[in-house]
């Protein structure tokens, strides 16, 4: 009898085990309706042929990212508006946001995934859904946050494949150089035209393709994080800012936190930056309007005495970010672009915003992605 229970407890635990395996490996697609509208909310100056800055502000959302292919529909329409509006040449230099190449980390994941509540939610479905290849990659994990750091990490070489076959085709297929945003890759490079991963620590970075979809250049680090990135993100150092030669001048790229630091525009300047462009990232809904935080775990700039509570969010970005670091950077152009939406339970918010050295303007606000251009 003995004998028999333990052969039908291992015969259950055999079945429960397989049927793991079997759903860890299920993957369908669901259908998923995507807005692909977009408005034009500001065009300041005019087309003289040198060129324009034009920033994409995408209203994006978990479902947007079950694919590489859902993502470049959204964004692909976005470009197309522009062109059918006049505003892309030879000579643009498309901006987007900070982390939009970030959440391809869940490209190809279940369903319960993009219906999750919270991102913490989406993480552990993530987890449970891959255990051997998160079993990997928590071994390898450095940051403090060791379930972010292997989750990253867990699907870096297909992100990275992702993100460059993405952002380069859009760049080529539009006839554009485009500022791709951001995404978090372990320790990577740029070699022989191709973005590769390593096995340092995780940064935030920027990469820019030229419109033959080639990367310009090495990936521009973060130097900044902020304290919901210090868990997994390593910080850089203002010594590998660079500037990448563009049809409409030598271009600079501040990723988000990094345009509220005078260490950047020195170096850039010092570079001979003709145009800055700042992809950012806002999260919580309606924070641009509520009262000014601090640099959220940042170090303070030794140049601002301002304390947080004196300026609304938005007031801040103003005075302390681009808009009013530019007049003093050498630069002649600079727009910062933010990503709006509902990633989870992140929320988001922010004005995407062009400056020169004599003033700054606002997007305004509305539903939907929103485009702002500003002619060089």
């Amino acid at each position: 009898m003995r004998k028999l229970l333990r052969t039908l407890a291992l015969t259950i635990s055999l079945a429960i085990l397989a049927s793991y395996a079997l759903w860890t490996e299920m993957r369908p697609v669901g259908h998923y309706l995507s807005d692909l509208r977009s408005e034009i909310a500001l065009d300041e100056g005019e087309n003289a042929d040198h060129g324009n800055l034009l920033g994409i502000q995408p209203e994006l959302f978990a479902g947007d990212y079950q694919s590489r292919e859902r993502l470049e529909l959204k964004l692909n329409a976005y470009l197309e508006k522009a062109r059918s509006e006049g505003l892309l040449n030879a000579k643009t230099v498309v901006v987007l946001p900070e982390h939009v190449g970030t959440w391809l980390v869940a490209a190809g994941e279940k369903a319960e995934v993009y219906q999750a509540a919270s991102v913490s939610e989406a993480m552990s479905w993530m987890a449970i859904s891959n255990p051997l290849r998160l079993a990997r990659a928590w071994l390898a994990a450095k940051g403090d946050d060791r379930l972010a750091d292997a989750l990253f990490r867990m699907k870096a070489k297909r992100m990275a494949q992702d993100y460059q076959r993405l952002f380069g085709d859009l760049a080529k297929r539009f006839g554009v150089t485009l500022v791709a945003g951001s995404i978090v890759l372990p320790e990577p490079s740029v070699e022989n035209g191709r973005l590769r991963i390593g096995s340092g620590p995780l940064y935030n970075i920027s990469l820019v393709f030229d419109a033959d979809g080639q990367p310009l250049g090495q990936p521009q680090r973060k130097l900044f994080p902020i304290r919901d990135e210090q868990g997994f993100t390593a910080a850089a150092s203002a010594n590998n800012l660079h500037v990448v030669d563009t049809p409409a001048g030598r271009l600079g790229v501040l990723i988000c936190a990094d345009s509220w630091y005078p260490a950047g525009y020195a170096e850039l300047a010092r570079q001979g930056a003709q145009l800055l462009a700042v992809p950012a990232f806002l999260t919580g809904n309606g924070n641009w309007s509520k009262p000014w935080g601090g640099y959220n775990g940042a170090p303070t700039p030794a140049d601002v005495t301002l304390h947080p509570g004196e300026l609304s969010e938005g007031e801040a970005w103003q005075r302390l970010a681009l808009a009013g670091r530019l007049p003093g950077s050498g630069a002649q152009a600079g727009i910062t672009v933010f990503m709006r939406g509902q990633l989870w339970d992140m929320g988001s918010d922010g004005q995407s915003l062009v400056a020169t050295p004599t003033h700054h303007r606002l997007a305004a606000e509305g539903r939907g992605a929103r485009l702002l251009n500003l002619w060089l």
